[in-house]
């Protein structure tokens, strides 16, 4: 049974799951139906772009350690993205990750998952224009989902997320729902946050 988490809320993804070795780290989100006028332009889609920051003792080592649009492998082959979709449409997941926990590396002890919107201050896009955002946690033996986090906050303003982050405490992996909003324009200002 799937555990709906809240802000702050962390969950063990080993304790009850004897053999997790893969999860699919799924995220997706709509966009919020704009109303347009008979002459008005169409807006542009909203390109949310979702990554995987890998950490050695909490910080991030090196740009090898990103997972994302354009290096969608981790040189340990235990983080892989499944491509990028452009506009979030349709249901379910619209970008998964998959992380082997079986094979990442022993000196890696986090792996933090963050959304931000392509090229979002170029196109006057905020999290604000975005709806049904979650991020869930699924066992790939099965595709049983193991726990799920909806935003529910306002982000208006805001045009990157960290979604939450899955990390190795006591030989156990856990999840933790981080929910936390920046202002950050694109993947690398986000990645310096953890420097």
């Amino acid at each position: 049974m799937s555990v709906s988490l809240q802000k702050g809320q962390k969950v063990s993804l080993s304790k009850d799951n004897q053999g997790l070795a893969q999860v699919i780290v799924g995220l997706g989100w709509d966009e919020v139906k704009r109303k347009g006028g008979l002459f008005s332009r169409k807006p542009q889609a909203i390109d949310c772009d979702a990554s995987a920051i890998l950490l050695k003792n909490g910080k991030l080592c090196g740009k090898e350690d990103l997972v994302y649009f354009g290096n969608l492998r981790h040189k340990s082959d235990a983080v892989m993205h499944q491509g990028d979709n452009l506009t979030g449409a349709g249901d379910g997941d619209d970008e998964q990750i998959i992380v082997d926990l079986l094979r990442i590396p022993q000196e890696y002890d986090r792996i933090v998952i963050v959304v931000n919107i392509y090229k979002a201050v170029q196109r006057n896009q905020h999290f604000g224009m975005i709806e049904n955002a979650f991020i869930r946690i699924v066992d790939a033996r099965g595709n049983r989902e193991l726990c799920k986090y909806n935003l529910s906050e306002n982000y208006d303003g805001m045009t990157a997320m960290i979604f939450g982050e899955i990390y190795r405490h006591n030989g156990e992996w856990k999840f933790s729902a981080v929910g936390q909003a920046t202002k950050d324009p694109g993947l690398g200002e986000l990645a310096n946050r953890f420097v």
